[in-house]
């Protein structure tokens, strides 16, 4: 009966254990996402650690004080490339954004789905977030890897998307070409843009950072 007793306690204890270690929790899905896709392992192996995401907010005309809001293209969790009452995605370039839904519903097919974590902003938006980024860095050199500025940003001009989760930015890693979406920037692996003749060339290489980028350099 001990012997019975202490089997017993042993299996419910590591049960309990491994419901409550969020290490526990974590790695599992981590490691069955790059056991089935070594070139997403290395590429995400070698990212480095992304920006600050952006605030967030429910009040699509901001508050009184000024900040940025919902109309300036701030999104709340959860929104897709199918959501048009959000201006962050109903104002994204018309060819991305059918190029994005096209994607997403065969990408949906194999149970991943597409989320926008960032899509069209407003010059004040874009200035926001170089302001926080400028803060958190230290410096706008080191800034300008992350965040561009409003007037050179492909986010104000309505041709980039920040695609997530991390899933979903792998899938459209690997499969975007396809569809004319290509991620631009090494350290950016959820940034993508339309580039028409990937469907047949591949996508072009990529920048290290958007400050390899000429167009960074208005």
């Amino acid at each position: 009966m001990a012997v019975v007793f202490a089997a017993v306690t042993g299996a419910l204890g590591y049960r309990t254990w491994a419901s409550s270690s969020p290490s526990a929790a974590s790695d599992a899905p981590a490691r069955s996402a790059s056991a089935t896709n070594p070139a997403t392992e290395a590429r995400q192996a070698d990212d480095v650690p992304p920006r600050p995401p952006p605030p967030r907010s429910d009040d699509r005309d901001g508050d009184r004080r000024g900040a940025v809001g919902e109309a300036d293209g701030v999104v709340p969790d959860g929104v897709t490339v199918f959501d048009d009452e959000f201006p962050a995605v109903a104002e994204l370039d018309a060819g991305l954004l059918e190029a994005l839904r096209r994607a997403a519903k065969d990408a949906a097919r194999g149970g991943v789905e597409f989320s926008v974590n960032s899509g069209w902003r407003s010059r004040e938006y874009q200035d926001q977030l170089l302001r926080e980024a400028i803060a958190e860095y230290g410096s706008e050199k080191e800034a300008a890897r992350w965040v561009a500025t409003a007037d050179t940003s492909p986010h104000v001009s309505g041709d980039a998307v920040d695609i997530g989760p991390t899933a979903a930015a792998a899938w459209l890693s690997d499969h975007g070409a396809g569809y004319g979406l290509c991620q631009i920037y090494r350290n950016e692996p959820w940034h993508f843009e339309l580039r028409p003749d990937a469907v047949d060339d591949s996508c072009p290489r990529m920048y290290a950072d958007p400050t390899h980028d000429p167009r960074m350099q208005k």
